[in-house]
């Protein structure tokens, strides 16, 4: 009786090992928390006292105190009450922006996710920017990696000009071809049919704008690189959808040495 016994525990033991085959166990072993993914490197922020809100679907409009002086900023709609110290993140600026539904422009405007109490950033993305789809390369790009410029040698030739000369002198340098050299900060491919680049020399004010000058190209170029750009440049361009730039170069060229 017992041999049978013995041979029958066998037999539904074989029976259930085959069964499972190719399957997941019914139990599974204990494994370790999976480590959390490293959260992506933070972009620029801004950080002040509130001074004035104001609501306009799918955005809120907010009008920050900060050390550098008042600054606007747009964030995914978010209740705040004035006076309260807020911090916008991942920040991109954006020029001479017209909001159609407060039927205002703004000189300078920064687009980016209100962090929560305590400064910490938020695991979201920010929100897209106006006509911009979610997931959709934006044209101004990113610092997630800031990139060490220090001071870039000027490029030679009757056209060339610096990052802030090409600013100061863009009355009379509209329509005209410049020939700056700086390094890529920012680099976008295929937005807008456009390979976008945005290049710093050192020289300029970051608090103004004017260590910055964006250039529309065909060619290639890589985020670090140092380059000299020719192209036309152009000011009060607007290319829809919240596109718009005081002064940017367009059709730009690679310069070879």
């Amino acid at each position: 009786m017992r041999g049978i016994l013995t041979m029958s525990l066998v037999a539904a033991a074989t029976l259930a090992c085959n069964s499972n085959k190719g399957s997941a166990p019914v139990v599974a072993a204990p494994t370790q928390p999976q480590a959390a993914a490293p959260a992506a490197p933070a972009g620029p922020s801004i950080t002040g006292k509130l001074l004035e809100r104001i609501e306009a679907s799918p955005y809120c409009y907010l009008r920050i105190q900060t050390a550098q002086g008042e600054v606007w900023a747009a964030v995914p709609e978010a209740k705040i009450e004035k006076g309260a110290e807020v911090t916008v993140v991942n920040a991109m600026v954006m020029r001479d922006f017209e909001s159609k539904t407060l039927k205002k422009t703004f000189t300078e405007i920064f687009f980016g996710t209100l962090a929560p109490a305590g400064g910490a950033a938020p695991a979201a993305a920010p929100a897209p920017m106006p006509g911009q789809a979610q997931g959709q390369p934006n044209p101004h790009g990113q610092l997630a990696q800031p990139v060490e410029v220090g001071k870039v040698e000027k490029a030679t030739g009757a056209d060339a000009r610096t990052v802030a000369e090409a600013w100061a002198q863009k009355g009379s340098l509209k329509e005209k071809t410049v020939t700056i050299r700086g390094k890529v900060v920012k680099y976008n491919a295929g937005v807008m049919g456009k390979n976008w680049i945005h290049l710093q020399d050192g020289s300029g004010e970051a608090a103004k704008g004017t260590h910055d000058i964006t250039f529309t190209s065909a060619e290639q170029v890589a985020k670090g690189d140092t380059v000299t750009l020719r192209g036309t440049l152009r000011t009060d361009k607007d290319f829809g959808s919240g596109y718009a730039y005081a002064v940017i170069v367009e059709d730009a060229k690679v310069v070879k040495k």
